[in-house]
């Protein structure tokens, strides 16, 4: 996931409230990652690769993959920067939990959906990627604490100084090409990564740079309409 600390989008507001915005973007972000896997063209690179480890021992659902994959990035962020690696990093755990929580939650409420017809397919995913980028965007704009995907990503950049958008790029295509290997390797076949993956890439960055635009929008229309935060 994609995370953009801009000081001017970022939401104000007490500790509780931010945390209540941060959760409620967790949720409304599985909500989309569930729509995705049931539309069935091909989810992003993360998903894929956990959902893949469901086919190949389903003993263990989507979520604890997701939340096994976090605790695999921790330790590979400490290993990359060990003397950078502070205390307070554990508590990306909290959101990694919730995340996986909300995602099985998800999975189970969405089972129903089966859908046949491929442009329905694709109109699901459009509104799905759009549920996604959503609940990302409230999450950057709460501005807490990293996930451990994430704070490995910032890390790797901290380490090599290169630009965030490419470490973020190579990174995806890395799980991919994992999430590629594994399915070839136990399955006999790539899994769930098709055209939607290459439109979830797409469609996603598009919809938070609509959602801050409109943010924005938002932000200057109630500081003109309330003289107090003009002159104050």
């Amino acid at each position: 996931m994609q995370r953009n600390h801009s000081s001017e989008l970022q939401m104000s507001g007490t500790l509780t409230k931010r945390w209540i915005i941060y959760l409620v973007g967790i949720y409304i972000l599985t909500l989309g990652i569930s729509l995705a896997i049931r539309a069935g063209i091909g989810i992003s690179p993360q998903s894929s690769l956990t959902r893949t480890m469901t086919l190949i021992y389903p003993g263990l659902t989507q979520g604890t993959y997701s939340f096994m994959l976090e605790l695999l990035m921790l330790l590979f962020a400490y290993l990359v920067l060990p003397k950078d690696f502070k205390l307070k990093n554990f508590a990306g755990l909290i959101p990694a939990l919730a995340l996986s929580l909300f995602l099985d939650l998800n999975l189970m409420l969405t089972s129903f959906i089966q859908l046949e017809v491929y442009y329905a397919k694709v109109i699901l995913l459009a509104f799905a990627d759009a549920a996604l980028a959503f609940g990302l965007f409230l999450m950057i704009q709460a501005n807490l604490v990293l996930i451990p995907v994430d704070l490995f990503v910032n890390t790797l950049f901290k380490k090599t100084q290169k630009k965030w958008g490419n470490i973020k790029t190579v990174f995806d295509c890395s799980l991919l090409v994992v999430s590629a290997c594994i399915g070839l390797l136990f399955l006999g076949e790539i899994k769930f990564i098709r055209e939607g993956t290459i439109i979830n890439a797409i469609l996603v960055g598009q919809y938070i740079k609509l959602y801050t635009y409109l943010f924005k929008r938002a932000k200057a229309s109630k500081t003109n309409d309330d003289p107090t935060l003009i002159n104050g």
